[in-house]
């Protein structure tokens, strides 16, 4: 497996030499920011300039196509005014998963509220309902479960704010900060990460899990959010 930390030394120095003050952040995300990585995993990087324009990106893909591991670089650029202007609720969870390598996102953190994160919870539960009917009843793809279970997994680290008070990045600490119906979803996740394929029956024991849980939290999010009804 790679050496994340000379790989990123490296990755900080070029895009500083290429894009030189106008570099706002740069950060990491994914496995290797929660120290989870295996030797399969992407690089997730994050890269906020001053501004952003189409011969930035052009520069940028040059730049990263220097570098090793390119195969594996993946992650998120943008200008500073678009990522201030951002949709809070998406703002949260972004401020929380990136580990700052250069500046800081401490500018994110006035602009979303507790209110953002039960949106964030609201809309992941939505989108997981409808793609887990998607699959269900069109597609009967394992390995698009999959994708929704990690998206899931995701979506629980904010469910883990509101339950406890705290962002808990890393997997194991977060299932055992969780209640039983959470973490049987993220058992779930981390269950299919082994499986190859799928039986019928399996495919159903999943999906309706998956179903199941979604629903009880769009429910409960969405009386949050509206302010009917109590918990």
């Amino acid at each position: 497996m790679l050496e994340i930390s000379t790989w990123l030394e490296k990755y900080t120095a070029t895009v500083q030499a290429v894009f030189h003050q106008r570099v706002w952040f740069i950060g990491l995300q994914g496995s290797y920011a929660r120290g989870e990585a295996a030797a399969n995993s992407d690089i997730d990087v994050v890269l906020i300039l001053d501004r952003l324009n189409p011969t930035d990106l052009q520069t940028y893909r040059a730049l990263l196509d220097t570098l090793p591991h390119r195969e594996k670089v993946c992650g998120f650029v943008s200008g500073r005014g678009e990522l201030l202007a951002w949709a809070p609720w998406d703002l949260f969870q972004f401020y929380h998963d990136t580990v700052p390598l250069y500046g800081t996102l401490d500018d994110l953190r006035e602009k979303f509220s507790l209110a953002d994160v039960w949106q964030a919870i609201h809309n992941g539960t939505c989108n997981l309902y409808h793609q887990c009917v998607h699959h269900a009843v069109h597609e009967q793809d394992g390995e698009g479960l999959k994708a929704l279970y990690k998206a899931a997994a995701f979506t629980l680290q904010a469910i883990g704010y509101v339950e406890t008070g705290a962002y808990i990045r890393e997997r194991e600490a977060l299932f055992a900060a969780l209640p039983p119906q959470d973490r049987e979803i993220l058992s779930g996740w981390l269950a299919l990460r082994e499986k190859t394929e799928l039986t019928p029956a399996e495919f159903s024991g999943y999906t309706g899990a998956l179903l199941e849980w979604a629903s009880g939290w769009i429910r409960r999010a969405g009386r949050r959010l509206t302010g009917c009804g109590r918990e």
